[in-house]
């Protein structure tokens, strides 16, 4: 904020109201932030506290338990039933349509045209009810052991000094968010029971904070699944179970923010795929290396739609339109990677460079193509080798003192305004170094232990801000702003 305060620096009474304006600003720059995540919690025991009570009013509660369906209406809650593929054609004759806020539909293992048809029955049936489709396929989000990877055919574990691995769902979200872009993503994913004295007592409240933080930071909505054990203490009134709510609470609180603004993910890396299958992993571990990236279905490309990326992952079979592309995009510097390539394409008449057994790189105008002759055996070496592909002066963060930290940078209208969303898996307190591509004077961190608002200290080097977030217990987001920017925001 140095160019901010230059005005204040005469008396330290001065610099004082300037820092207490530009938080004020600040204030008025996030109470125009658009909704970014919603929490709904999924209630299967028969007894339950009033909303007003809970202080949570959205549950998803199993279509076929209609007594509680009827019971959490009449507290208060807005109820979205639940219902598998198999069991619509049943629901359209349920008798709790005036008590429902909508339907959630669980695919399972659906095939795509029975999940369509069962949409269009629902929809047909409750035509002022929205009907969402979850994936319930998601991970628990969490910091797990040594990697296990296939390489030749032989399995072998990472070594300890190797980055620690870390279930993380913004994979299938952004996925989700290519191929159905009609919802924003929803998904809900089971509790890790294995232990014993675990499945008994349910999951810690950190495990609650970290999937609820998780869901705001990757702008996705989430079925919370609150083990029966806690749900009938917090009926009989337990202390300790409303402790853990109220926790609970403050991070629901801080992933939902209402208002007129948007922000939309920044990613220079784009990725090409129509399915999860082969290209799941690769993109799981691209978001675990902090590399921003976006999903495009293959009918997504086309003038211009690369423009803004630097790196281009190819999963699919190139058309002519798809090879179009891609000599496009290489020949105004970028580079494309196809995986699992084989055939004949017009840049292979340039002199191939064989980088091993299985790559090959093509020059192509500015830029170039490497095609790679076999899927993604060993994801985690394919990032760090992707993190190499992309130049020093193009790359849009960096994190230090963070191997458990997933970050999402996110930009508001223009280029004047960053949001940047951290989760620390590891759930232990982190003092984290960022890096982000463009030029900040102010730079304000907030958490849902500590609230709003604290200035951090940037440090502007060749076209990027560096600064300092002191202490990231699981949720953590920063607001980046032009000096003056922020100024006219106060006015």
């Amino acid at each position: 904020m140095a160019g901010r305060y230059l005005m204040c620096t005469r008396t330290m009474l001065i610099r004082t109201i300037c820092i207490r304006k530009t938080v004020l600003s600040l204030i008025c720059l996030l109470s125009a932030t658009s909704v970014w995540s919603k929490v709904l919690v999924r209630w299967t025991q028969p007894s339950l506290p009033p909303a007003a009570t809970m202080g949570i009013r959205e549950l998803v509660i199993s279509w076929n338990s209609e007594a509680l369906v009827r019971n959490a209406h009449g507290q208060g809650y807005h109820v979205y039933a639940e219902v598998p593929v198999a069991e619509a054609p049943a629901m359209v004759r349920a008798t709790v349509k005036n008590e429902l806020a909508g339907i959630i539909l669980n695919p399972a293992d659906s095939q795509q045209n029975q999940i369509g048809e069962a949409v269009r029955e629902l929809r047909s049936a409750y035509p002022r009810l929205p009907v969402l489709v979850v994936n319930a396929k998601a991970k628990q989000p969490q910091m797990k052991g040594p990697l296990v990877i296939k390489r030749d055919g032989v399995l072998q574990v990472s070594s300890p000094t190797a980055q620690p691995w870390i279930d993380s769902n913004l994979a299938l979200i952004r996925l989700d968010q290519a191929l159905r872009p009609a919802q924003v993503p929803l998904y809900a994913f089971q509790w890790d029971q294995s232990d014993p004295l675990q499945h008994e007592q349910g999951p810690d409240t950190a495990d609650y904070l970290l999937a609820v933080a998780e869901a705001g930071a990757f702008h996705a909505d989430l079925i919370l699944d609150l083990h029966p054990k806690l749900q009938t203490d917090l009926f009989e009134n337990n202390v300790a179970a409303w402790t853990g709510l109220n926790q609970i609470k403050r991070y629901l609180a801080f992933s939902y923010h209402a208002g007129t603004d948007t922000v939309k993910p920044e990613a220079n890396v784009a990725v090409v795929t129509d399915t999860y299958q082969n290209s799941y992993e690769p993109i799981n571990l691209l978001g675990r290396h902090n590399l921003p990236f976006a999903v495009l279905k293959t009918s997504d490309l086309k003038p211009h739609s690369l423009d803004t990326f630097d790196l281009l992952l190819i999963f699919t079979t190139p058309d002519e339109r798809i090879t179009a592309a891609i000599i496009d995009f290489a020949s105004r510097g970028g580079v494309a990677v196809l995986v699992d390539s084989h055939g004949s394409h017009p840049w292979q008449s340039a002199q191939p460079a064989h980088i091993n057994e299985h790559a090959i790189s093509y020059a192509s105008g500015k830029g170039r193509i490497l095609e790679l002759s076999e899927p993604v055996t060993d994801p985690e070496t394919f990032a760090q080798d992707l993190g190499r592909l992309i130049a020093k002066d193009k790359v849009l963060i960096s994190l230090w003192n963070a191997l458990t930290t997933v970050a999402v940078p996110y930009r508001g209208p223009g280029s004047e305004k960053k949001v940047v969303e951290l989760v620390n898996y590891a759930q232990e307190p982190l003092r984290v170094q960022v890096r982000v591509k463009g030029s900040f004077s102010s730079i304000i961190y907030e958490t849902p232990e500590r609230g709003c608002c604290e200035s951090l200290t940037p440090v502007q080097r060749k076209g990027f801000t560096e600064f300092v977030v002191p202490a990231l217990q699981i949720a953590g987001r920063v607001h980046l702003a032009v000096g003056n920017d922020l100024h006219k925001q106060g006015r």
